[in-house]
């Protein structure tokens, strides 16, 4: 309810929003008479942050207000009218920190501005000696810059804290920075105060995700580090609180072997240097505000400034007992010392005692904020000595203490500065005092003897020479800073927060409040270990104490307990223990101020409630009369007073305040943010978080104290069985998955409802991680199922009555069924329960989808999750309905016989034991039971459903099953027939109803196992399904996956045989056909042979590759499994014995037809005639010395007339036998043209026997070529138009022709669509060109039409693509033309008595390619025909050949195809060339070279060229210079260097283009030398011909003029190119016979 005031003030101020609504109230007032105070701001409050006495309020916008006593202004400003921050206006602000006396700002950038008390240097500002350093009245920048890296970068924040005396920043890189005084730093260093921001190196490379400072102390919560070595399965529980620091396990073995004595648990080395840090004007701004009459802190047990000596010394004392104690030493705790201690009998020891507690805890009021209860760490960590640290390591094992004196006093202290003297003389006094006395141990004193290494491993480091670096790279991404202002903590790798986390803490602990069990100072940061594995979400730090939240919900506490808000009074207080909650109460955020802290909470109902403990004010009256009942009674601990709250209580006016988001404390004040229900949507958002952090309790307190007991229990194995403990434990770590996600979520909730600024659901992890949230309920759902299917839940039950024991209780707390039942029905139902939290979702989203119009991008995601969770809920019930069904299915028909058919993950549908459906023809006396699994239709037979009992069993998968109803032919019978594999057969039901009810069920069975939606439909024919075949004689026991059509293998799949075959590939109708790839083991070899082709009918059929295990490769040609047609088989390696290739026909695996084969080991190389893998008929062979033989062989050996030429040219031509020996008749021709004619026996290496007559030419008959016999080659050689017939004949056939010429033209064009279409998405490693030449030739030409000079072109450049492609008929046939020329004139065969074949062999290859391209193009004329140029475009093509006349061009076969092939053809066929015109090569290169040693004019004059063509001037980078009579190659350089391209060019056409070019460009530059136009007449043309082949130096020029010779085109020999290559060739000829020359 709002008072009067408020009221007035709505009326005065616009209408404050519904959202981000502010309340206030001071804490120290009586629950009942609490009125919180609402902050009217026009825009809705997205952070508040409470200090000492003043307050930060940042709104909507980035805007910042303050409130409260603003010391560094002089200003008191009332909570309902705060002030703006004007200097921040436009910084857009996304996060406000106030520490005790001063404030921090965080904008959107990540830059820091700091304000307020100075004194410490909290606010970053580095001026030192100034008077105006102490308050900083106005917010400035700070400056986080991170020097170690080179350049220096300015560090992006993300979230501010601050304390009395510090201010800590985190890092977007979730580091640590920290600038201000005091151990609660965290730095390495002892010269305070630390102006300029410096980074807490001890928690480098750990990721830092939330902080909270006290006044002088600090918090972190920090991700835990990975395990090292995490086993999900066999990891007790114990493993999960493993170590903390960031040191790995190697480290951390070698640590303990650090005493504690290197580590200074103080904080800081305490220096004489230091005694002035501390000086009465640091105090300046609280001194003149005590001086204004206002009273820093209100609450009891505070001490005045000005305390007595005696105080002092007292204080002193019982701190520096604190301060002595180290990690191993006993530990004194004061409130529990006091109590316990059983040697203070003396009851005038205890009232003096008391006596004096009472009287520092209630008449001194006016304290330093109850800081206070720390000045005694003012004084150590301010004006310390070193002798405090050197006496507080000796004799550890000594220090049992306990005296009245330092039983101490947690109450507070004085805050003014005590010199190092009276620290000195305190030590002494203790240390004497101390003598003999016993100890009492802040903690039990035998845990420490366990837990003392586990700390030695908690410690950073050695701090004494700085502190380690980052060890381990954060792979955190870096938050925003505009995100959650409430700091949530960074999220993990998925999205999700992380529930692995530790607490970290340093700074002052007098009040235990750094929860290490002990009351002493930690300089750098220590996890605390008994938190570690907590699943601590948030931290919080009140001035003395501290709080952590767990995503479980509980709240631990630690540290100052004086007025109970710690919420318990368990003891100890330095270590955390948890909150004491009423029942049903769950904690999800939480605040510590002062003196007290405050917790937000789910209740009863989904509005949160705030719960309340700490101080409480009453009238003075009342608490002087309880603590004189206390003085008498000695019953209650005379350091606390009766007005305060110790177990949580409920605040009662947080139920009109709205829905609650976020709770803050500080000093004595506390606030909340709250909003109004708008449309319901607050309230669904509260509910799905509330429910999902139950939920958390609920699975947490499950895993606690159900599975995790017995998952662990030795005897669960014997009692469960192996199968079901298997399934038990995979059922425990899906729980246990269900749990982390549950948790996360819930933790995700939270935070989200932290963000009051942007409430984006669009971002909700339930719409987010759909999948991932679905994925494991679904795993979570199937592993109970099969935990129930297989009979685990009732052995598991009597074992958790064995186990569990008085525990029992809990459980059945924990149970969720309505109905007392028998114990296995409880815990089926608990672990079902979880999953109704799917619908739970659904609900919440479809609510949340009420508050956004039906068009927002929202309200379609909102609608879309509700939908999908709703399925899965409405999925997951019938798969649990389905687990129960087939439980009880196994429990009726129990036996041996059908327990090899109980499988975890198999659900029964239906059976027909009632006989409802029987096998067709079955036998009269026969019985038949069918039952149909969600995996499978098993038959068995001789069956006796009743008593579970039958002789055999067949089981049907599903995935290979089809159905299909038989039409009613009027015999009255409902059938049904099932297809299988290897099996077909019809089933008839009793009744349509039946029939119909079976064909659903086994519909919906199948498509469901197929991966569809169940429901009824027909599956669809074709489907991918595994199988293991067993009766199929071809197929028996091979597994096949892949592709199936109506019971058959069809379409792409893999076969695999127990012998080791495999076939992966096509199959079509359940046999191999199209490409595939086999595997064929050979036993004998222990090698395998491998295949790679095609197959039509399960044969080898088509063209493919087969790699034997002996080492031979065969590629080529296959017909029904043997190797028919062209093909290329590679036998041996070059390193072994025997090592052939041969290339060419075979006949039903057999070489046959014309062949080359090429005996690498002998050096020989065959061309010719084969018959049955035999040499027979024509043919030539090459030796490796330059031998050839040409003749006709018979059974592998020639026999009969042959030729025979010798490398130096000498020729036999006679009869031969017994493979090349001589024996016969035969003519010899020496090379000087002696002959010898006669009868010849012998072999030509070892020598000749002739009888004969020797004949020598007359001196004046001239040598000739007829004389020598060389006439007479090729005259046995197979003829080049019969060669290779093979090739041209496998092209035929992919055109879908069974001859050359004979097939349908259209078939043809289909077949090249098809298979172009093929190879393009079949082949995934094609280049991006590949691949776009594919896509042009998918497309079919014009084949029909007539051609024209216009679409000439148009199949010069498809037939140039198509070439470009071996997956095109036409460019395979190239590619195998290329092989089997480059086989046959490459190596051996490369020799020049090879020349005319080679030549003709290319002239063949032309002849029958054009007849392919013209059949394909039916429209290109014959050989040398004229085309008709098409009226609107002439052709223009180069390669269009001879125009014969004014509109018409000549068509050759060579011009078409020579482009296509000669290139490919050139490197073999040229060489040819240049071996047979060797000799007059030699003889023109002599001669080319000697002339080229003449200047130009000289040259000129020496060939009879005019001085009229003489140039007179040259040109040289753009420089005319003159010729002068030295001057060499400056004449006619253009000409000379186009004539020098002839030997770039391959086809005779661009040769001659070449010869052509040089012409013009030869008349060119003739032109300027002459007056007037000419034309050139051969006397004039040749000489200056001549001179550009001098300077031209071709160095093959005979070889170029003999190719262009014999291939050029005969349309032109004529015509001017003609003539231009006839001056070419006679320049050569005069080069090479001039003899003047």
């Amino acid at each position: 309810m709002e008072n009067p005031e408020e009221s007035l003030a709505s009326e005065q101020v616009p209408r404050p929003p519904e959202r981000g609504l502010l309340h206030v109230w001071h804490s120290a007032g009586h629950n009942k008479q609490l009125c919180p105070e609402r902050v009217l701001l026009s825009r809705p409050v997205l952070q508040v942050s409470l200090g000492e006495h003043h307050g930060l309020l940042l709104a909507q916008g980035g805007q910042v207000y303050s409130f409260g006593e603003l010391l560094w202004r002089d200003l008191s400003i009332p909570v309902s009218a705060p002030v703006p921050e004007v200097s921040l206006l436009g910084k857009m602000v996304v996060r406000v920190a106030a520490g005790g006396f001063h404030c921090g700002a965080l904008n959107e950038q990540g830059s820091v501005y700091m304000w307020g008390e100075n004194t410490a240097g909290q606010c970053g500002q580095t001026e030192k000696g100034t008077v105006t350093n102490l308050t900083v009245p106005d917010p400035c920048p700070v400056s986080v810059v991170d020097s170690e890296v080179v350049p220096p970068v300015v560090v992006r924040v993300v979230d501010l804290a601050c304390g009395r005396e510090h201010s800590l920043a985190l890092s977007a890189k979730n580091e640590l920075w920290a600038w201000g005084s005091g151990c609660q730093l965290g730095l390495v260093t002892s010269t305070f105060p630390v102006g300029k921001p410096q980074k807490v190196e001890h928690l480098a490379g750990r990721h830092v995700i939330q902080v909270a400072c006290g006044a002088y102390h600090s918090l972190a919560l920090v991700r835990s580090l990975p395990p090292q070595d995490y086993n999900t399965q066999n990891a007790p529980k114990k493993k999960e609180r493993g170590q903390s620091p960031h040191c790995s396990v190697t480290e951390r073995e070698e640590l303990p072997a650090v005493e504690d004595a290197h580590y200074c648990p103080l904080g800081v080395e305490l220096t004489e240097v230091m005694k002035g840090e501390t000086s009465p004007q640091v105090r300046g701004p609280r001194q003149r505000l005590r001086a204004g009459g206002m009273s820093l802190s209100s609450s009891p047990g505070s001490e005045d400034s000005k305390s007595n000596t005696k105080d002092t010394k007292l204080e002193s004392e019982g701190h520096t007992d604190n301060a002595m104690q180290t990690d191993s030493s006993p530990k004194v705790h004061l409130l529990s010392g006091w109590r316990t201690n059983k040697n203070l009998s003396d009851e005038l020891e205890l009232q003096n005692l008391f006596e004096k507690l009472s009287d520092q805890s209630l008449d001194k009021r006016d304290t330093d904020s109850l800081s206070s209860h720390t000045s005694d760490d003012s004084c150590v960590s301010s004006t310390p000595s070193t002798d405090l640290l050197t006496s507080s390591y000796k004799d550890d094992s000594n220090t049992k203490r306990q005296t009245p004196n330092n039983s101490g006093m947690s109450g507070s202290h004085s805050s003014s500065p005590v010199c190092l003297d009276e620290v000195r003389l305190c030590l002494e006094k203790e240390k004497s005092a101390l003598q003999g006395l016993k100890s009492s141990s802040l903690t039990n004193i035998h845990q420490k003897g366990k837990t003392a290494a586990s700390r030695r491993r908690s410690l950073p480091g050695t701090p004494t020479h700085g502190s380690p670096r980052r060890r381990h790279p954060c792979a955190c991404r870096p938050s925003s800073a505009g995100g959650a202002p409430a700091a949530a903590p960074e999220e993990a790798e998925d999205g999700l927060p992380s529930l692995e986390t530790e607490v970290w803490s340093w700074g002052r602990g007098s009040e235990g409040q750094l929860g290490h069990g002990d009351q002493l100072a930690r300089l750098q940061p220590l996890c605390i270990k008994s938190l570690t594995g907590e699943e601590v979400i948030k931290v919080s730090a009140g001035s003395h104490h501290s709080l952590a939240l767990t995503a479980q919900c509980q709240v631990y506490s630690w540290g100052s307990n004086m007025f109970g808000q710690l919420g318990h009074l368990n003891s100890p207080v330095t270590v955390p223990q948890q909150t004491k909650l009423s029942d049903g109460l769950r904690v999800w955020d939480l605040s510590a101020g002062q003196s007290h802290s405050l917790l937000l909470a789910d209740g009863d109902y989904v509005q949160p409630v705030l719960l309340y403990c700490g101080q409480q004010q009453e009238p003075m009256s009342v608490q002087t009369e309880r603590l004189l009942q206390s003085h008498s009674s000695s019953q209650r601990s005379p350091k606390r007073v009766e007005s305060y709250t110790v177990i949580p209580t409920l605040l009662p006016f947080c139920i009109e305040m709205g829905y609650v988001s976020s709770v803050c404390s500080g000093g004595q004040s506390c606030a909340v943010l709250a909003d109004h229900n708008v449309m319901g949507f607050i309230s669904a958002i509260h509910e799905l978080a509330s429910r999902e952090r139950h939920f958390y309790c609920w699975c947490s307190s499950v895993r606690k104290i159900l599975l995790t007991p017995l998952r662990y229990r030795e005897s669960v194995c014997p009692v469960l069985g192996e199968q079901c403990t298997h399934l038990f434990f995979s059922l425990c770590e899906s729980f246990v998955q269900l749990s982390t996600l549950i948790g996360r979520h819930a933790t995700a909730l939270t935070y989200f409802l932290h963000n009051v600024q942007g409430w984006d659901v669009t971002i909700l992890p339930l719409l987010t991680h759909t999948e991932y949230f679905m994925g494991i309920y679904k795993k979570y759902c199937y592993s109970v199922g099969d935990f129930q299917v297989m009979g685990g839940f009732q052995p598991l039950h009597k074992l958790s009555v064995e186990s569990l024991g008085f525990q029992q209780a809990l459980l059945t707390q924990l149970s969720v069924s309505d109905q007392s039942v028998s114990g296995d029905v409880d815990l089926v139902s608990m672990l079902y329960w979880p999953l109704q939290q799917l619908h739970q979702y659904s609900r919440a989203l479809l609510k949340l989808a009420a508050c956004y119009d039906v068009l927002t991008v929202e309200y379609q995601s909102l609608d879309q999750g509700h939908k999908n969770y709703e399925a899965l809920s409405s999925s997951l019930l019938r798969r649990k309905n389905e687990a129960e069904t087939t439980f009880l299915f196994w429990k009726t028909h129990s036996g041996k016989t059908t327990e090899c058919l109980r499988l975890p993950r198999r659900r029964v549908v239906c059976e027909s034991s009632n006989r409802s459906l029987t096998l067709q023809n079955a036998g009269r006396f026969s019985n038949h039971w069918f039952i149909l699994f969600n995996d499978a239709l098993v038959h068995t037979q001789g069956t006796i459903p009743s008593q579970s009992f039958f002789s055999t069993h067949h089981i049907y998968p599903l995935t290979c099953l089809w159905v299909k109803p038989v039409t009613e032919d009027g015999s009255g019978l409902h059938a049904l027939k099932i297809t299988c594999p290897e099996e077909s057969f019809t089933l008839v039901a009793s009744t349509p109803e039946e029939k119909n009810k079976w064909l659903r069920s086994l519909n919906q069975a199948v498509d469901q196992v197929l991966g569809g939606g169940g429901q009824g439909s027909s599956p669809a024919m074709t489907r991918t399904a595994s199988y293991m075949f067993t009766a199929e004689e071809r197929f028996k026991d091979a597994h096949y996956t892949g592709s199936w059509l109506a019971g058959r293998v069809h379409g792409r799949g893999t076969m695999k045989w127990p012998d080791g075959r495999l076939y992966k590939g096509n199959f079509k109708n359940g046999l191999e056909d199209g490409y595939g790839e086999c595997v064929i083991p050979n036993k004998l070899l222990n090698k395998a042979d491998t295949y790679q082709g095609q197959w039509r009918e399960g044969k080898i059929h088509g063209f493919g590759k087969y790699k034997y295990a002996s080492g031979e490769v065969y590629e080529g040609c296959f017909c029904d499994g043997q190797r028919h047609g062209y093909g290329m088989l590679s036998s041996g390696k070059l390193a072994k014995t025997s090592s052939s290739v041969f290339i060419g026909q075979w006949v039903h695996d057999t070489k046959t037809g014309y062949g080359v084969y090429d005996d690498i080991t002998r050096g020989e190389k065959y061309m010719g005639m084969w018959l049955d893998d035999q040499r027979y008929g024509n043919a030539v062979v090459i030796t490796q010395h330059g031998v050839y033989f040409e003749g006709t062989f018979r059974e592998n050996k020639m026999s009969g007339p042959g030729l025979l030429v010798s490398d130096d040219d000498t020729i036999f031509h006679g009869e031969f036998s017994d493979d090349w020996t001589i024996s016969g008749k035969g003519v010899l021709s020496m090379p000087n043209g002696d002959s010898l004619d006669g009868q010849f026996s012998g072999e030509w290496s070892s020598g000749l026997k002739v009888v004969g007559t020797y004949t020598k030419p007359g001196t004046d008959e001239p040598m000739s070529k007829e004389r020598n016999g060389l006439n007479r080659l090729d005259k046995y050689a197979v003829p080049a138009d019969q060669r290779w017939i093979c090739v041209f004949d496998e092209c035929w056939s992919r055109l879908g022709c069974d001859a050359a010429g004979r097939g349908e033209r259209t078939t043809a064009w289909e077949n090249i669509a098809v298979t172009i279409t093929t190879a393009r998405r079949q082949s995934p490693d094609l280049s991006r060109s590949q691949t776009k030449v594919l896509e042009c030739l998918e497309f079919i030409p014009q084949y029909g039409d007539p051609v024209t000079t216009a679409n000439y072109d148009n199949i010069r450049r498809y037939l140039t693509k198509a070439c470009e492609t071996p997956y095109h008929p036409l460019g395979w046939l190239v590619e195998t033309l290329v092989t089997a020329y480059r086989m046959t004139y490459v190596g051996v065969g490369s020799n020049r008595r090879l020349l005319r074949q080679a030549v003709q062999e290319v002239q063949a290859y032309i002849t029958h390619f054009y007849s392919i391209v013209r059949f394909l193009f039916p429209g290109l004329p014959e050989d040398g025909s004229v085309l008709q140029e098409a009226p609107t475009s002439p052709s223009k093509s180069r390669h269009s050949s001879y125009k014969a006349g004014q509109g018409a061009v000549v068509v050759s076969a060579s011009s078409l195809l020579l482009p296509l092939l000669l290139p490919r053809l050139y490197p073999p066929l040229f060489t040819l060339y240049s071996l047979q015109e060797e000799q007059e090569e030699a003889q023109y290169w002599e001669r080319i070279l000697r002339l080229n040693k003449q200047p130009d004019q000289s040259l000129l004059g020496f060939l009879g060229v005019q001085e009229k063509f003489w140039p007179l001037w040259m040109s040289i980078l753009g420089e005319k210079k003159q010729i002068v009579s030295s001057s060499k190659d400056a004449c006619f350089v253009s000409a000379v260097e186009t004539l020098q391209q002839i030997s770039t060019r391959f086809t005779p056409s661009d040769k001659l283009m070449v010869i052509q070019k040089t012409f013009e460009e030869l008349t060119l530059e003739v032109k300027p030398l002459l007056d007037c136009d000419f034309l050139w007449c051969m006397d004039d043309l040749f000489p200056l011909f001549l001179y550009v082949v001098l300077r031209a130096r071709i160095r093959n020029l005979g070889a170029e003029v003999s190719l262009i010779e014999d291939l050029m085109d005969p349309n032109i020999q004529h015509g001017e190119l003609g003539l231009m290559f006839t001056t070419l060739k006679a320049c050569y000829i005069q080069i090479q016979h001039e003899t003047n020359m």
